[in-house]
């Protein structure tokens, strides 16, 4: 009993310190910037530029929006575009797309807390987009194929507060400020338990044991064992509790800088067990299409992953 206690004091200071002190400052900045780009307009006219150089690929005006808030917001903040796309009438081969390469992109609330780790953010942005469209172009041509394409006539606006004036500005500040903190202290009953299930893990020797394991065949992949625990983790956890792990092993020696960016493409993106389980909930038909958008996020982040092992 004395030792779980003590794994569940060490996993909780951890979760906090990481949420609070390292999550939630970038996300209050990274937040209140993208908000107030979206009420000055600045977005608006960005998705209608980028729109139609990526309807080839499967994606509406609102997907490019998507896009945009996966990696400058967080892995949630999708889940109203989707659902918002379902209501619009937008057709679920679009939605599967679009789906696909939320899956396979960079997550904002994993990938910059972990520049501070070493991560390159330009690499790690420029291949997100990469796999991201690979992953919406594989879905709507190949895995999604047979779905829908009917769609009824789409209002693509986007509705947001508008900051005029310097009380406007505040008060989307404000507004980004309490999303920023709501983000950060959710995250921490899953930081709390994951930290404490590896943590467990290691101390009872089952990693160790699964690293002896897989080390074998790891090794004819060139693939490191060191990353088995942020891959495991990462799978039935999700991002912000990998960075966790992640962020423990850096400190501790475990990891280098040229290793984590060689791992972003895997490890960085909200395919996972969590991850997977939120965003779907967006709504009805985005939980039907999940299927197909599953296989062409696969082509994504493998994609995404080549790419960081030869930027390497």
């Amino acid at each position: 009993m004395e030792i779980l206690v003590d794994i569940i004091l060490k996993a909780g200071r951890s979760a906090v310190e990481l949420s609070l002190f390292v999550l939630l400052p970038v996300m209050v900045v990274m937040l209140s910037l993208m908000r107030l780009l979206e009420a000055r307009g600045v977005v608006d006219k960005v998705v209608a530029w980028l729109a139609p150089a990526l309807k080839p690929f499967g994606l509406t005006g609102l997907g490019v929006f998507a896009a945009l808030q996966i990696n400058f917001v967080s892995f949630a903040a999708p889940m109203a575009t989707l659902s918002m796309m379902e209501q619009r009438g937008v057709s679920n081969r679009h939605i599967a797309a679009t789906l696909a390469m939320v899956f396979a992109m960079s997550q904002a609330n994993a990938a910059f807390p972990m520049m501070t780790m070493g991560l390159n953010f330009g690499t790690t942005l420029t291949f997100s987009l990469l796999g991201g469209l690979v992953a919406a172009a594989a879905t709507y041509y190949l895995f999604g194929r047979g779905l829908s394409a009917e769609e009824a006539r789409l209002d693509e606006t986007l509705h947001h507060p508008v900051a005029e004036d310097a009380k406007g500005v505040l008060d989307v500040i404000n507004r980004a400020g309490a999303e920023a903190f709501k983000i950060a202290v959710g995250a921490i009953p899953m930081l709390v338990l994951s930290l404490v299930a590896v943590t467990a893990l290691k101390r009872f020797g089952a990693i160790d044991l699964l690293t002896q394991w897989l080390t074998p065949l790891l090794a004819l992949a060139a693939i490191d064992p060191v990353l088995i625990l942020p891959s495991l983790t990462k799978i039935l956890a999700g991002g912000t509790a990998m960075m966790g792990v992640m962020d423990d092993m850096r400190r501790s020696g475990q990891v280098s800088a040229e290793l984590l960016n060689a791992s972003a493409g895997w490890l960085i993106h909200p395919f996972d067990v969590p991850g997977v389980a939120v965003i779907i909930s967006a709504g009805r038909r985005v939980a039907a299409v999940w299927k197909p958008a599953a296989l062409g996020a696969c082509v994504g982040i493998g994609v995404r992953t080549l790419g960081h092992i030869l930027a390497a």
